[in-house]
């Protein structure tokens, strides 16, 4: 049983439950096609890109810069996902890394298990805050204060802009369908991303490098690599590793949208070869037992 801060209140939470309703009887009565598909995949791609690139590596981690003006795009694509407000995302993550896997973790599957994790905790009455001193970097700016007070008014406006574009497909699709879907593969890093997978780096935590969730979320499986160097806007730490996200942002430095797109250090990205050197070579110096 849950303390009372983290029950979560069904009425209060009465949105969630209905965009999940919403887009999957929507999607019947629309029904599939070629143009649905369209909707619901290219919608999800721009804003899975809006997430692991705007809430995560900027707002979150900056990882790179970019103006004003781009900075709060990335906010209001961000939000059309209808993941709560950009500085209520920042600052939980953030709070995330500084105790991951520990009791104090807002959303540890280690600690309170897959449901809990995956998104009970964001429908627990103590979550809901955003706590301002976790992210004054960019609470200083009014625009991003007043758009994470209205996030459901955003959310909302996303979903009349669509339908005035494409009609009920692109509704029911490319808007609800398409924000259930990255709920939950969204979620799943945070669920999935610390059992599930190979752990490259010693961490301080349980994060794993997964290269289903990599695809599906544009690279953010790469978590374990992520855990052990947090500064990199590059998560996928080698060639093989596909980081689509890290891509998009070189082409947007290219185009002198954003700039100063962080790597991964050499001596950082090889700890674990260097490592693994290190316990061979004691393991071969040790007398024998």
């Amino acid at each position: 049983m849950y303390p009372t801060s983290d029950r979560p209140g069904w009425r209060d939470n009465f949105p969630f439950w209905t965009v999940h309703a919403v887009a999957i009887v929507g999607a019947i009565i629309v029904g599939w096609s070629w143009a649905a598909l369209g909707w619901l995949v290219g919608s999800y791609l721009v804003r899975m890109f809006a997430i692991t690139g705007g809430y995560h590596r900027y707002f979150a981690h900056r990882t790179y810069k970019t103006g004003r003006v781009f900075q709060l795009i990335l906010a209001l694509l961000a939000m059309s996902s209808a993941q709560q407000g950009v500085l209520w995302w920042a600052a939980h993550h953030r709070n995330h890394h500084k105790f991951s896997d520990e009791p104090e973790d807002t959303h540890s599957p280690v600690q309170r298990g897959f449901w809990w994790s995956h998104f009970l905790w964001i429908l627990a009455p103590r979550n809901r805050a955003t706590d301002l001193e976790k992210i004054k970097d960019f609470a200083k700016y009014p625009e991003l204060r007043w758009l994470d007070r209205h996030d459901l008014l955003i959310a909302v406006a996303w979903g009349f802009v669509i339908y005035f574009i494409g009609g009920s497909t692109a509704l029911f699709y490319g808007h609800f369908l398409s924000i259930v879907v990255a709920w939950h593969i969204t979620f799943c890093i945070n669920s999935l991303a610390h059992v599930w997978g190979g752990r490259r780096y010693a961490t301080n935590d349980e994060s794993r490098n997964n290269a289903v969730l990599a695809v599906l979320t544009l690279g953010e499986g790469w978590h374990n690599n992520h855990h052990h160097y947090q500064r990199s806007a590059r998560q996928g730490f080698y060639w093989w590793e596909i980081d689509v996200t890290f891509y998009v942002l070189k082409v947007l430095e290219k185009l002198r949208i954003v700039s100063d797109v962080q790597g991964v250090p050499r001596h950082v990205r090889d700890d674990d070869v260097s490592n693994e050197r290190a316990r061979l070579t004691a393991a071969v110096a040790a007398p024998p037992s």
